[in-house]
């Protein structure tokens, strides 16, 4: 529930504003049923905390000399842009394995849909709007908090080049909301203006097939096809194809996480985006030292969603889109079955090219040979035999080019004042020296060579407590500087700044055991 601290500017509530949006609104006027409409909540006293201007030009928004004060009523739902039209969108799921007929956006609104400088379609949705008829109990407010952390970790991805939804706005709202961690406590509710190649997601076909709503399948289907996947409309089984095309771009998704150390926290299928976009960035967080048995998220307690299954999770809730399909592919469910299965199980293999084709050019190679898979595994047990920082560890690399491993040396010693133990020189030299034969198998300057991997490793990325760090600010002192700072830095994560060696570094050691919160 929430609790307004302030009842000013209610004049704006349900107007629209002069910032020029060329909304499309095809899910709305083709999916009929498939949602309900529904107005935003006001925000009393609505505060712009950021808005993406780049994006804004990217999608051809026309803010029409709009001031801070405009984009906060604008973007808190307020005064909607003119031709929005704001509806909740329907969805199932499963929830930890467990699945819940009837999800739904219950704390989100799409507001229409913008077109890109290539005519490329993207959803506008303002997450932590209001309470909708799919809210249950809840208020349908989002805080602060999680709302800076989405901003900050999908406009990272974006910038890692990890198929992502993006951020347009934040603003707060002018209310405090009662948010249950530990204990009850009240949180500054904001509002978070998100963009996506669309919301539709493995839980929205759960939806219908749950209810036996075959026509309404088939026409949500039909509709990806021609959002998403046009090549499938002429296959010869146009729905077979559509889940072999979803689940190459889910492969190629988790195999970006991997490679830069990012652990979803709630891979649910209702947070499966068919588009193949990373989505609903709740308990997320990125690997310091590198475990594969890492799990930040407080309600993960089996680790379900670890990060090294991830990759099996994709491979499950694909297995339960395939099972939706089934009635479309083929009348005969038999042949439905074994023809879906076949799809569901070329997604490891199809998991594993994608892996390695990333890993390779983090090793700083342009060629593949058989051996490249076991070569970057073993790097990975290294790093966790000594417990390295995965992030730097990488980034390391291209600095023993030269065959120098004292760009190595700090990551493997309690400090950087420590000295390597004997293991540490056996393990890390033995792989260096297999590294480097493989290297010369695929010949380049080391100048080039580094370029292309400091191009993949990044330097900066989200990290957990300087995340935890700029929301503090923000939350405690109304100080968004420290997130200003940190975003800047994460969107161009490639690049060494000066007087920034302090967000390159993994949390101390007094910063763990850390974790994260849905915060719904």
């Amino acid at each position: 529930m929430s609790q307004s601290e302030s009842h000013s500017n209610r004049s704006t509530h349900g107007k629209t504003i002069d910032i020029g949006i060329d909304f499309d609104h095809s899910y709305a006027t083709q999916l009929f049923g498939f949602y309900q409409n529904q107005r935003p909540d006001e925000a009393p006293d609505p505060q712009l905390i950021a808005f993406n201007h780049r994006l804004a030009g990217e999608l051809n928004i026309q803010l029409n000399n709009a001031d801070e004060e405009a984009l906060a009523h604008c973007f808190s739902g307020n005064a909607l842009p003119k031709g929005a039209n704001p509806i909740a969108l329907a969805y199932a799921g499963h929830q930890f394995g467990h699945y819940t007929p009837q999800l739904g956006d219950g704390r989100a609104l799409l507001i229409g849909e913008a077109f890109n400088r290539d005519g490329a379609r993207y959803d506008i949705q303002l997450k932590g709007s209001g309470r909708t008829a799919f809210s249950r109990s809840g208020d349908g407010k989002a805080a602060l908090g999680p709302v800076l952390r989405e901003y900050l970790v999908s406009e990272a991805m974006h910038a890692l080049g990890v198929p992502t939804t993006r951020a347009l706005a934040a603003v707060t709202t002018g209310e405090r909301i009662i948010r249950r961690q530990a204990l009850d406590q009240f949180s500054i509710g904001a509002i978070l203006t998100r963009t996506a190649a669309s919301h539709i997601r493995v839980g929205t076909f759960q939806f219908f097939a749950h209810q036996g709503e075959l026509n309404h399948l088939r026409q949500l289907a039909d509709y990806v096809i021609a959002r998403h996947y046009p090549n499938a409309r002429d296959a010869k089984r146009p729905y077979l194809t559509l889940l072999s095309l979803i689940a190459e771009r889910q492969a190629a998704l988790v195999a970006a996480w991997q490679c830069i150390g990012f652990i979803h926290g709630v891979m649910n299928t209702d947070n499966t985006a068919v588009s193949g976009e990373t989505i609903d960035y709740g308990p997320c967080a990125f690997i310091d030292r590198y475990d594969p048995d890492t799990v930040f998220s407080s309600i993960d307690s089996e680790g379900r969603y670890a990060y090294k299954n991830q990759p099996y999770i994709a491979q499950w809730n694909l297995a339960r889109l395939a099972e939706t399909l089934l009635p479309l592919i083929d009348q005969d469910e038999a042949q439905a079955i074994d023809l879906a299965t076949d799809v569901v199980h070329q997604f490891m293999p199809s998991y594993q090219t994608q892996w390695v084709k990333q890993m390779r050019i983090k090793l700083g190679l342009t060629d593949a040979h058989n051996d490249d898979a076991k070569l970057a595994h073993d790097l990975l047990q290294l790093f966790e035999a000594h417990q390295i920082d995965f992030t730097q560890g990488f980034r390391a690399l291209a600095r023993t080019l030269n065959n120098d491993l004292s760009a190595l040396t700090p990551l493997f010693t309690a400090d950087s004042s420590s000295t390597p133990n004997q293991l540490w020189l056996n393990d890390c030299s033995a792989w260096h020296a297999r590294w480097l034969q493989r290297l010369a198998q695929n010949p380049m300057s080391i100048n080039d060579r580094s370029t292309l991997m400091d191009n993949h490793n990044p330097i900066y990325i989200p990290r957990n407590h300087l995340v935890e760090q700029a929301i503090f600010a923000a939350e405690t002192s109304n100080d968004f500087a420290p997130f200003k700072q940190l975003l800047a830095l994460v969107t161009q994560p490639f690049i060494e700044k000066q007087d920034c060696e302090d967000f390159a570094k993994p949390a101390p050691a007094s910063f763990s055991p850390y974790q994260t919160f849905c915060g719904t």
